[in-house]
């Protein structure tokens, strides 16, 4: 299979496959395009010949049967190389069909038009058996849908400048010669004839030559009980007939409905080779980012968008020129993003379904489908508009009434569409939320180029951008570079990883294994990702790290084990802090009880401060620790005023007695008169303003005379309180000489004083 191509080998053979694309894209769009159907309008052909001859670009589909037989006695590659010849050698037919034309015999000319492009078609059906193996070949690896959305992209651009060409040289005539076609078509029949002879030297594809050959019959029944492919099949049956009318006959409708010339046309196709160049790109930039299914329903979306305009379209409008041209650029534009982006997802889609060992067999089944529909819709729809103007309907209704069909038709697609399965891909809303989000799309743009740089220094500025793009999509990319043996690297990888909302199960695996097999570089990184994730999974292993000698990581363990409320390991966190000499360690365990939450905890914070003589950090991180117990939240930016000046460390606290006392008497003053209180309200509240008047004079005894009496007595005799615990610490804690030499201690526990008056009802 694929893996049978060394890296190096797989991107020479890319490389000559993206070179045959373009010879191949050049003579497809001379030898089969509008061109021909230009052509074949010049030569004076009904509808119905011009459905015919239409189909038969599907109808090559139903001769992959022998193609797979051809391929079992030669090889893949020599099928594919010679039919590919062949198929351009036989549009010799057409190079002498204007002049039989000139020569007055119309039906012999359309005659030998009819059997060149029959022939055409029949040795591209057979030679396309060669087509799905040696594309699943060359698109091996991660990327493959992009890189089969790049040969899109090539046979679009390719198409597209080709027809830019001859809508330039057509605009030199009002009715370009018949002998020019001559010339394209030759000039096509040698670009086919070049792309044949590049086939010969990509590598051969592997098949299962040991498998057992079913018969078809039995092979079609096998793949038609499978449900999803079922369903796939008939989605794509109903595309591909909607797309052969819809596209085809849209050249048909410029040059009948509105009497467009030839360069006219011509230039509208290369419009339409634009829409199928963008919904390349778009595609390629998407495809591997939310995968096919959302894709695939966007663009029948599109689809359908481009054909209800011609069911709507008054024919007041046919008579403005300016409008119509518009009209028509857009149309065909449209057309070909939404049918031919649906038809290159569907393939990319069939190819991510099937597996590869049944990729021959179940790409004739694909193809054979393909084609019967195609072929279908495009003979019926030539049928149906020569029997409609036949009974004296103008084709302008005409082609309402079959664009009204064929929308009602893709409304049953985009229902069936919905419930494929999804292969990997998106969810279809959140597919939308990507492609409107400016910052997805950014976070997509940053990961392609991610993919393709070998420079460290722009690899690191990439993943630098990505911290500050967050996006749920960068995750896959983000642990291959977190796999990095740069260090660097795998510190920029995992830190952007830290702004994403959610983790996959690939990544906290990933994560998991970094903290085992990185310590002392980026472990602590993963430990502090998996605990703001909060993934239970890590515990026991964080539980084992909390020990290490690797501080760093010992420390993001105990706070990732914080995070995830793991209350059970809390006693062995109090013994760790308390045993280690190491500051950060220390300061990180004093954080960890703040996001805990337990209030049993302040006491263990309080004994901290007993030790002997702790560093003023460390005093910092306790009281911030208490503050957080406590959940009082605006403690830190008091901490900052203090910190600012120490000096002021009495007159901050009495601030905040003096406006908790304020604060309460403005909310309760009156309250009996404006309620009709109880008498025992009442009696209630004269209770607290006498308590509340207390604040004050306690605050100023305890800060400025150091006499903790009336303060802790205050706190005892609170009416309620929040926190029981933390009353009967703080009470015991202001009459502890070893405590009081710390003012930010006191000014927290003024603060938590404060704030309780003010919570008073």
């Amino acid at each position: 299979m694929a893996d049978s191509l060394s890296p190096y080998r797989l991107g020479k053979a890319r490389a000559l496959y993206n070179v045959f694309n373009v010879f191949n894209a050049f003579s497809y769009t001379l030898l089969a395009g509008s061109l021909i159907t230009i052509l074949i309008m010049r030569l004076e052909a009904s509808s119905t010949v011009i459905g015919i001859i239409s189909s038969f670009v599907y109808v090559a589909y139903f001769f992959l049967p022998v193609g797979k037989i051809l391929a079992r006695l030669l090889s893949i590659i020599k099928v594919y190389c010679w039919t590919w010849i062949l198929r351009s050698l036989t549009m010799a037919p057409l190079i002498v069909a204007p002049f039989v034309f000139q020569a007055g015999q119309r039906d012999l000319a359309l005659g030998l038009t009819v059997l060149g492009t029959f022939c055409f078609h029949l040795n591209r059906g057979i030679g396309m058996i060669g087509n799905n193996p040696v594309l699943d070949e060359l698109a091996a690896g991660p990327d493959r849908g992009s890189y089969m959305t790049l040969i899109q992209i090539i046979n679009a651009g390719l198409g597209m400048l080709t027809n830019l060409a001859v809508a330039l040289l057509f605009s030199f005539w009002q009715n370009p010669p018949l002998a020019l076609y001559t010339v394209l078509i030759v000039l096509g029949i040698a670009g086919g004839v070049i792309s044949g002879l590049m086939i010969k030297k990509l590598p051969e594809p592997e098949t299962d030559t040991n498998a057992k050959k079913a018969p078809f019959s039995d092979m079609l029944k096998e793949s038609f009980s499978d449900a999803p492919f079922r369903k796939f099949i008939t989605i794509l049956f109903l595309i591909a007939l909607v797309s052969g009318i819809a596209r085809i006959f849209a050249v048909v409708y410029c040059r009948e409905v509105f009497h467009q010339s030839d360069s006219m046309v011509v230039l509208y196709t290369v419009f339409g080779g634009l829409g199928q160049l963008a919904v390349g790109f778009a595609t390629k930039f998407l495809v591997d980012r939310i995968g096919v299914k959302p894709l695939f329903i966007i663009c029948t979306v599109f689809g359908l968008a481009g054909m209800v305009p011609i069911v709507l379209l008054p024919i007041s409008v046919t008579d403005n020129t300016v409008i119509v041209v518009i009209f028509l650029i857009i149309l065909i534009f449209t057309l070909n993003f939404g049918f031919l982006g649906a038809e290159g997802i569907a393939q990319t889609y069939f190819l991510g379904l099937i597996p590869a060992k049944y990729m021959l067999d179940m790409g004739v089944v694909y193809f054979i489908c393909f084609g019967i529909a195609g072929a279908g819709g495009a003979f019926i729809a030539g049928l149906f508009l020569d029997m409609f103007t036949g009974l004296g309907f103008s084709m302008f209704a005409a082609f309402k009434f079959l664009y009204l069909i064929l929308i009602i038709i893709i409304g049953v697609v985009l229902a069936l569409q919905r419930t494929l399965v999804r292969l990997g891909s998106l969810p279809f809303k959140n597919a939308l939320e990507v492609i409107f989000s400016f910052r997805d799309l950014r976070a997509i743009a940053l990961l392609d180029k991610l993919s393709k740089t070998n420079d460290s220094q722009e690899e690191e500025a990439l993943l630098d951008a990505l911290h500050d793009t967050p996006s749920q999509l960068a995750i896959t990319g983000l642990l291959d570079k977190a796999k990095s043996p740069r260090l660097s690297t795998r510190l920029e990888a995992l830190r952007a990883m830290e702004t994403l909302s959610a983790l996959s199960e690939e990544a906290e695996r990933a994560l998991m294994q970094d903290l085992l097999n990185h310590p002392y570089t980026t472990a602590y990184i993963s430990a502090r990702i998996l605990g703001t994730h909060s993934v239970s999974p890590a515990i026991p292993v964080l539980r084992e790290l909390a020990a290490s000698q690797d501080y760093m990581l010992a420390g993001e363990a105990i706070i990732a084990l914080a995070r995830m409320k793991d209350h059970e390991f809390r006693p062995q966190i109090e013994a760790i802090i308390v045993k280690t000499d190491n500051p950060r360690l220390k300061i990180m365990g004093v954080e960890a009880f703040g996001i805990y939450k337990s209030s049993y905890a302040l006491s263990v914070l309080l004994d901290m401060l007993r030790s002997a003589d702790p560093p003023p950090y460390l005093r910092d991180g306790v009281v911030l620790a208490m503050a957080d117990i406590l959940e009082l939240h605006q403690f830190y930016p008091l901490l900052l005023k203090f910190l600012a000046n120490e000096a002021l460390s009495p007159v901050l606290a009495m601030d905040e007695a003096e406006s908790a006392m304020e604060r309460y008497q403005a909310v309760h003053k009156g309250w009996h008169l404006k309620m009709g209180a109880s008498l025992k309200k009442e009696a209630r509240l004269a209770a607290g303003n006498r308590h509340a008047k207390t604040l004050l004079p306690a605050v100023k005894a305890f800060m400025l005379e150091k006499k903790p009496d009336l303060l802790s007595r205050w706190i005892l005799e609170l009416p309620e309180t929040v926190n029981p615990i933390a009353q009967s610490i703080f009470a015991e804690s202001v009459f502890d000489d070893e405590l009081n030499g710390y003012e930010r201690l006191k000014l927290l526990i003024v603060h938590w004083a404060s704030q309780e008056l003010k919570h008073w009802e």
